[in-house]
Protein backbone atom coordinates (compact mmCIF):
# COMPACT_ATOMS: atom_id res chain seq x y z
CA UNK A 1 0.00 0.00 0.00
CA UNK A 2 1.78 3.62 -1.11
CA UNK A 3 2.00 6.31 1.62
CA UNK A 4 4.92 8.13 2.68
CA UNK A 5 8.04 7.46 4.54
CA UNK A 6 10.13 10.44 6.89
CA UNK A 7 14.13 9.60 7.25
CA UNK A 8 15.37 11.55 9.89
CA UNK A 9 19.54 11.42 10.17
CA UNK A 10 21.58 13.23 12.86
CA UNK A 11 24.34 12.89 14.47
CA UNK A 12 25.09 12.89 18.17
CA UNK A 13 27.29 11.97 21.27
CA UNK A 14 24.57 11.80 23.20
CA UNK A 15 21.86 8.97 22.35
CA UNK A 16 21.28 7.98 25.47
CA UNK A 17 19.57 11.40 26.43
CA UNK A 18 17.98 11.07 22.85
CA UNK A 19 16.44 7.65 24.17
CA UNK A 20 15.81 9.03 27.79
CA UNK A 21 12.80 11.62 26.06
CA UNK A 22 10.75 8.72 25.25
CA UNK A 23 8.91 7.63 22.54
CA UNK A 24 6.74 9.75 20.58
CA UNK A 25 3.41 6.95 21.20
CA UNK A 26 3.84 6.94 24.94
CA UNK A 27 4.39 10.68 25.17
CA UNK A 28 0.53 11.08 25.24
CA UNK A 29 -0.17 14.78 24.37
CA UNK A 30 -3.63 16.70 22.82
CA UNK A 31 -3.72 14.75 20.12
CA UNK A 32 -2.98 11.46 18.99
CA UNK A 33 -0.04 10.60 16.95
CA UNK A 34 -0.38 9.76 13.28
CA UNK A 35 2.14 7.55 12.13
CA UNK A 36 2.41 3.70 11.47
CA UNK A 37 5.68 3.03 12.53
CA UNK A 38 9.07 4.19 14.12
CA UNK A 39 12.10 2.32 13.50
CA UNK A 40 15.43 3.86 15.42
CA UNK A 41 18.56 2.68 13.66
CA UNK A 42 22.58 3.09 14.51
CA UNK A 43 24.79 3.30 11.56
CA UNK A 44 27.04 0.76 11.99
CA UNK A 45 29.52 2.03 9.58
CA UNK A 46 29.79 5.43 10.79
CA UNK A 47 29.44 5.16 14.71
CA UNK A 48 27.31 8.20 16.22
CA UNK A 49 24.73 8.50 13.31
CA UNK A 50 21.63 7.48 13.19
CA UNK A 51 18.51 6.98 11.05
CA UNK A 52 14.90 7.19 12.22
CA UNK A 53 12.14 5.49 9.97
CA UNK A 54 8.85 7.25 10.30
CA UNK A 55 6.02 5.13 8.24
CA UNK A 56 2.68 7.48 8.01
CA UNK A 57 -0.36 6.60 5.48
CA UNK A 58 0.50 9.60 3.55
CA UNK A 59 2.06 13.50 3.64
CA UNK A 60 -0.76 15.12 5.32
CA UNK A 61 -0.95 12.27 7.74
CA UNK A 62 3.20 13.14 8.13
CA UNK A 63 2.40 17.18 8.50
CA UNK A 64 -0.61 16.50 10.93
CA UNK A 65 1.98 14.84 13.30
CA UNK A 66 4.61 17.15 12.66
CA UNK A 67 2.06 19.52 13.78
CA UNK A 68 1.17 17.90 17.24
CA UNK A 69 2.72 20.37 19.98
CA UNK A 70 4.05 17.06 21.42
CA UNK A 71 6.34 16.69 18.22
CA UNK A 72 7.66 20.00 18.18
CA UNK A 73 8.60 19.61 21.60
CA UNK A 74 10.70 16.76 21.29
CA UNK A 75 12.53 17.77 17.89
CA UNK A 76 13.16 21.08 19.59
CA UNK A 77 14.91 19.17 22.41
CA UNK A 78 16.61 16.55 20.27
CA UNK A 79 18.33 19.09 18.35
CA UNK A 80 20.15 20.23 20.89
CA UNK A 81 21.70 17.00 21.64
CA UNK A 82 22.99 16.46 18.00
CA UNK A 83 25.96 17.21 17.13
CA UNK A 84 25.09 19.30 13.83
CA UNK A 85 21.79 19.62 11.95
CA UNK A 86 18.94 17.03 11.58
CA UNK A 87 18.37 16.12 8.23
CA UNK A 88 14.92 15.02 7.16
CA UNK A 89 14.58 12.93 3.84
CA UNK A 90 10.83 12.98 3.17
CA UNK A 91 9.96 10.08 0.70
CA UNK A 92 6.62 9.30 -1.26
CA UNK A 93 6.23 5.10 -1.23
CA UNK A 94 6.25 4.01 -5.03
CA UNK A 95 6.04 0.29 -4.34
CA UNK A 96 6.75 -2.12 -1.12
CA UNK A 97 7.93 -5.67 -1.55
CA UNK A 98 7.12 -7.37 2.05
CA UNK A 99 8.81 -10.68 0.91
CA UNK A 100 5.33 -12.69 1.33
CA UNK A 101 5.15 -13.47 -2.20
CA UNK A 102 1.78 -11.15 -2.35
CA UNK A 103 3.58 -9.00 -4.68
CA UNK A 104 2.54 -5.82 -2.93
CA UNK A 105 2.48 -2.62 -5.28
Amino acid sequence: MPGFVQIIEFRTSRITEIEELGRPSRAGGSTPATFRSIIATADRDHPGTYFTIVEFDSFDSAMENSGRPETSEFAATMAKLCDGPVIFHNLDVMWEDTGDGAGNG
